[in-house]
This record gives C-alpha cells, sequence and structure tokens, in this order.
C-alpha cells in the first residue's frame, strides 16, 4: 500500500504563486509515473500535470502550460507542482495520483493512477 498525503494548498491572490508538495510512504514501486489532477466545484475532476518515473517526461494541460512546472524528488518520494502566475479558474482541489509507470501510460488518464492523495484546496481571488 502506498500513501499519498498533499499539502501546498491556500489563498492566494490572482497572479501569484503556490507550491504544491505529495509525499509518498509505504511500499515503493521501482518505477512510479506521478501527476496532478484537480476538480472545481460541479465539475469533472480534469487532468493537470505527470511526470514519468525518470522525470525526464513530463504533461501538461495546454491551460497550466508556462504556468505551471511538475518535479520530483525520487530520493524524497515527493512530487512538486509549482504553480505561477495563478487565475481564478485554477481554484480546486488539487489531488496528486501515483501508478506504476510503463512506456504505453496515458498519463492523462485518471484511471492509470493507483494511489491518491486527500486533496489540497487552492483558491485563487480576483
Amino acid at each position: 500500500q502506498v500513501h499519498l498525503v498533499d499539502s501546498g494548498g491556500g489563498l492566494v491572490q490572482a497572479g501569484g504563486s503556490l507550491r504544491l508538495s505529495c509525499a509518498a510512504s509505504g511500499r515503493t514501486f521501482s518505477s512510479v509515473a506521478k501527476a496532478w489532477f484537480r476538480q472545481a466545484p460541479g465539475k469533472e475532476r480534469e487532468f493537470v500535470a505527470a511526470i514519468s518515473s525518470s522525470g525526464r517526461r513530463t504533461y501538461y494541460l495546454d491551460s497550466v502550460k508556462g504556468r505551471f512546472t511538475i518535479s520530483r524528488d525520487n530520493a524524497k518520494n515527493t512530487v512538486y507542482l509549482q504553480m505561477n502566475s495563478l487565475n481564478p479558474e485554477d481554484t480546486a482541489v488539487y489531488y496528486c495520483a501515483a501508478g506504476p509507470d510503463s512506456s504505453a501510460r496515458d498519463y492523462p488518464n485518471s484511471s492509470e493512477y493507483t494511489y491518491w492523495g486527500q486533496g489540497t484546496q487552492v483558491t485563487v481571488s480576483s
């Protein structure tokens, strides 16, 4: 079993920045892909960013490209999401996710991920 703990959310004004963290504990896989998803009130959960187990490949939702950066520290079993130039449309609960990596992985697909964090609220005021 893998336990994920999300943190770093909060209230920020439009144009501001936040850094989310997701620490993993418990059983760890040698090859684990990690991602961030978000869910705004009344909306479906959507993919935000993903990173391969090596960290060499990253994927982003089009609307966050150039503003958000996903990274990972495998020594600490932690994945980060640096969010800059935030706008009110980024307001949501953000969830980290983890699952076995593979060359055929569909990174934006939530069903590819086995483990989920509890979520951290991000609120961007205008």
